[in-house]
């Protein structure tokens, strides 16, 4: 009775409700990016049925709930902790607005990271329209707290692929708006508006592309000569494909995977497709915790690395009747098919790494003969007729941003990355960039990287006069030409960590 009344004291009656609320969800929702406050309510109405007026009056937005913005604002100010350098980036440059006049419409995924990204454009000078570019990784309360300020969302977690283009549209087709600029992830918005809008898109001043699905798509419209504005392949970027792609990977492969299956790692048997940076971040993740890791490649060049770093390179059809988990990190489709996916064993794990959902041929396995059952948000068990299962992670959509959460400090890299590329291509006197494909600048790449240093007290030696003469190069950078390699040793970590545990068990 003590403990009872002890209980009771603590929560309100409104308390008691949302702590079961919370309990009750537990069991459902993965503990995702996207799951930290879930809406409060059991309305399953599409948002696309409901009107919705933000505090301003503005309903020039489509979200979950426009009520959960409080609850986003301080995942924002969460975020803003750890991206000290985009926030030092918006204060330098906030008085100068070297984004004024710019009307941005951007498709990528929702999050608070994203949302420090979007509030630094806006403090420059810019308007911006904004939408998702995958249905599963939107943080529905984010999304409420950038409706709440002005920002034209129209995003929300589990949207049907109807949603995902008709939320496009919507950040396009306003009336009384010409977008001028693109920031995409995955190439869905530039491709909408180039096929649906052409009129529209030959205004845009330039595009900025994260993705490696993207930057293929726009290399091809330049190939064929259909490009009309100048992009900026922002993946291709040092410090895109050296941090964001290799060590956000290295971290949030495991905790997609923990989250979701709760598996223990070591001794089991892992095929990774695609040696990559992604595929290298997780490699090493999985290495380092025991897993059995074999790699599968098209490029000798990266398959000769994966063997160095110690894997074993594979077909996929070798190995496929044993392992436990199947990786895909390529960018590529049908990287896992129907019949290999036939011949897995029971109990065996998909998931998928990249940005595109057509790696793991998922469609193949919507077929009456067998069964899906969903154990818990994003993860469904695909059920033979012998009774088998297969565990399908986020329908083969990218797991990390559906399923769990990614460093806050490596996306800063990224968000300051791109908005220096938004900068840059919008204030570039015309005729410095034609109708083509171009890299960052390698001098935006170091000046990105030296404003995150401060982070962790470092400090950089300057050449002496003598120096740099002897070198050739400006005491102020660049410091490497365009055809430099930046390398990594990817096995340090794990060699440091197997000594140290070695040792304590001696």
């Amino acid at each position: 009775v003590e403990d009872k009344q002890e209980f009771s004291r603590f929560p309100t009656k409104a308390g008691r409700r949302s702590l079961s609320r919370s309990i009750s969800q537990s069991s459902t929702d993965s503990y995702s990016s996207a799951a930290s406050y879930t809406d409060s309510s059991d309305d399953e109405t599409s948002p696309r049925d409901k009107t919705q007026v933000n505090s301003k009056g503005s309903t020039d937005f489509c979200v979950k709930n426009i009520k959960q913005a409080e609850f986003g604002r301080r995942e924002i100010e969460i975020a803003e902790q750890d991206m000290s350098a985009l926030i030092s980036l918006r204060k330098r440059a906030q008085s100068e607005k070297p984004l004024a006049g710019a009307k941005i419409v951007g498709c990528t995924h929702i999050t608070a990271q994203t949302a420090v990204l979007i509030e630094t454009l806006v403090a420059l000078g810019a308007q911006c329209r904004w939408t998702a570019c995958n249905i599963y990784s939107t943080q529905n309360e984010v999304a409420a707290a950038l409706s709440e300020i002005g920002v034209a969302v129209f995003a929300w977690k589990g949207e049907s692929e109807d949603d995902f283009w008709w939320c496009i549209d919507r950040c396009v087709n306003t009336e009384g708006w010409q977008p001028n600029m693109i920031l995409d992830d995955g190439g869905d918005l530039t491709h909408w508006m180039y096929k649906k809008y052409p009129n529209v898109f030959k205004k845009i001043r330039g595009i900025v592309e994260e993705s490696v699905t993207g930057v293929h798509r726009l290399y091809q419209l330049s190939k064929a000569g259909k490009l009309c504005v100048p992009a900026m392949n922002v993946n291709d970027s040092v410090t895109k494909q050296k941090f964001d792609n290799l060590y956000c990977c290295r971290e949030s492969i495991l905790d997609g995977l923990k989250r979701t299956t709760d598996v223990m790692f070591g001794g089991k048997q892992v095929v990774v497709c695609g040696y990559g940076e992604v595929g290298k971040g997780c490699c090493a993740a999985l290495k380092a915790l025991g897993a059995i890791v074999y790699v599968t490649e098209i490029d000798p060049i990266c398959a000769l690395q994966a063997c160095m770093d110690g894997f074993r390179v594979v077909k996929l059809n070798e190995v496929i009747r044993h392992v436990d988990v199947i990786i895909t990190c390529t960018g590529n489709k049908n990287v896992v098919t129907r019949d290999q996916l036939d011949r897995m064993k029971n109990g065996s794990i998909v998931c998928n790494m990249g940005h595109s959902n057509t790696e793991i041929d998922v469609a193949s396995l919507r077929t009456p003969e067998l069964t899906w059952e969903r154990v818990r948000s994003q993860v469904d068990h695909v059920i033979w007729p012998d009774g088998k299962r297969v565990i399908l992670l986020a329908e083969g959509r990218l797991l990390n941003l559906s399923c769990s959460t990614v460093p806050t400090f490596v996306l800063s890299i990224t968000a300051t990355t791109q908005a220096l590329a938004l900068i840059e291509l919008y204030n570039a006197p015309e005729g410095r960039y034609k109708q083509d494909v171009y890299l960052l600048p390698k001098k935006m790449d170091e000046y990105v990287a030296s404003l995150h240093l401060a982070t962790f007290d470092a400090h950089l030696t300057e050449l002496t006069d003598e120096q740099a003469k002897y070198l050739g190069l400006n005491k102020n950078g660049p410091f490497k030409p365009n055809y430099y390699r930046y390398t990594f040793t990817y096995n340090i970590d794990f060699i440091h960590h197997q000594f140290m545990y070695g040792f304590c068990a001696d």
